[in-house]
């Protein structure tokens, strides 16, 4: 598929940015229902998912997160490396699955790996839209 880039690295890259999406879209569409983080700083009740980042920006909790999230990256890069110089680490395996997949098959592994990249690209596809809709309508979910 690549002759440039590691197939492992860009399906990490492909699994990583999937999961991100599935995370923001929920979060974007809980915001403009009306869900908060209790106690909310002073202002931030009346805030749409578009309004948000700009106050969060002026308030510093974007740069806090900014800060903690490159930290996050820091482990990531070095989990990368080991995978692509042959360590045995699957893309996107952090050993985080619970157990879930223990006792099962190779075929049905196989299956839950391709149903999970299937739901990543749909997530990617979903909070882009959700943002487009979002700024070109300026209302409440489900912006129409």
């Amino acid at each position: 598929f690549s002759d440039f880039v590691p197939i492992d690295f860009l399906r990490e890259a492909e699994l990583k940015h999937g999961r991100i999406c599935m995370m923001a879209w929920l979060g974007f569409v809980a915001v403009d229902m009306g869900f908060r983080v209790y106690p909310a700083a002073e202002g931030f009740e009346s805030l749409t998912s578009i309004t948000a980042h700009d106050a969060a920006v002026e308030q510093g909790g974007m740069s806090q997160m900014l800060l903690w999230f490159s930290l996050l990256e820091v482990f990531d890069t070095i989990a990368v490396q080991q995978m692509l110089e042959g360590s045995g680490r699957a893309p996107g395996d952090f050993g985080l699955d619970g157990g879930f997949l223990k006792g099962k098959s190779q075929a049905e592994i196989d299956t839950m790996k391709l149903k999970e990249i299937v739901h990543c690209r749909l997530a990617m596809f979903a909070f882009s839209g959700v943002v487009t809709q979002a700024v070109l309508t300026q209302g409440p979910f489900p912006y129409v």
